[in-house]
């Protein structure tokens, strides 16, 4: 089954949301109807990108499942534009 991850800026939280709390609820929208392989959270050009990695079958279904994660991240802070990416060997190739 292949390998696929979803990566976002994250802007502005909404108010009442803890940042602590932002990466684990991307993750669990995911992990509803995925398996979910890792989640992370890095600084790029000084600004939040959070990261989750998941399997699924096909390009269609990943989409879906990116699609979640944003809507999820939507709810909670104001994200930047979603990068759905798959593994092939060792790199990650762009999805959409």
């Amino acid at each position: 089954m292949p390998s696929y991850r979803v990566r976002m800026a994250v802007g502005l939280l909404r108010p009442g949301v803890a940042p602590e709390g932002l990466l684990p609820a991307a993750a669990d929208a995911a992990a509803e109807v995925v398996t979910v392989e890792a989640r992370d959270v890095a600084i790029v050009r000084g600004a939040p990108v959070i990261s989750v990695r998941f399997t699924a079958d096909d390009d269609g279904d990943a989409d879906a499942v990116a699609r979640r994660v944003e809507a999820t991240v939507r709810g909670l802070a104001t994200p930047g534009r979603p990068n759905l990416e798959c593994r092939a060997g060792g790199r990650w190739r762009p999805v959409r």
